[in-house]
């Protein structure tokens, strides 16, 4: 009995990504909170599936559930992550501000941005650029690890540090003092 491409196990790891890559992004996003945090989750996935030499060689349905289960795990640990570390606004005030275009609005919306643009001055180069790259451009972190030849757990910490540095310099801004 042949097998049909379908069914014959991928070649090498490229081969891998091709065929399972849109079925476990689409697990995976059907969970995850946001679809950079998919993706994310999608590209641990592929990175750790490098890392195991042997499933080039295991059948299929194997390979699949390997991988989600690899996903899965990803999944609860960015779940316990985010319950321990809520994500909470650079700046309280940003919530409040409408959208619409009055000029006192637009007034206090660039005196925001103004204000944030000076902390960001204000923070070392690789932190400026970090958040450039995250922000910026919309590059995952696993990406942004690779730019700034680093590891992914290392560039995580670094960006969550910026942003405490951010939220430090925001609580301790003459504007705050001025309101208790």
């Amino acid at each position: 009995m042949l097998l049909s491409d379908e069914d014959t196990p991928p070649a090498d790891h490229d081969q891998l990504f091709d065929r399972y890559h849109p079925v476990l992004f689409a697990y995976i996003r059907s969970y995850a909170h946001s679809r950079e945090d998919a993706e994310d989750i999608t590209l641990d996935a592929f990175t750790i599936a490098l890392e195991n030499s042997d499933i080039i060689t295991w059948e299929r349905p194997r390979q699949l559930a390997w991988l989600k289960r690899v996903a899965h795990n990803k999944l609860m640990e960015r779940s316990r992550h985010l319950r321990r570390h809520p994500v909470l606004a650079l700046d309280p005030r940003a919530d409040t501000i409408p959208d619409s275009s009055t000029p006192e609005q637009m007034a206090l919306r660039n005196e925001s941005y103004s204000q944030l643009r000076l902390y960001i001055r204000q923070l070392p180069p690789l932190q400026q650029r970090l958040l450039l790259l995250r922000y910026g451009q919309g590059l995952p972190t696993l990406e942004i690890a690779t730019l700034l030849q680093k590891s992914n757990q290392a560039t995580r910490k670094l960006l969550s540090r910026t942003i405490c540095s951010l939220r430090t310099m925001y609580a301790h801004s003459p504007e705050k003092k001025g309101e208790r």
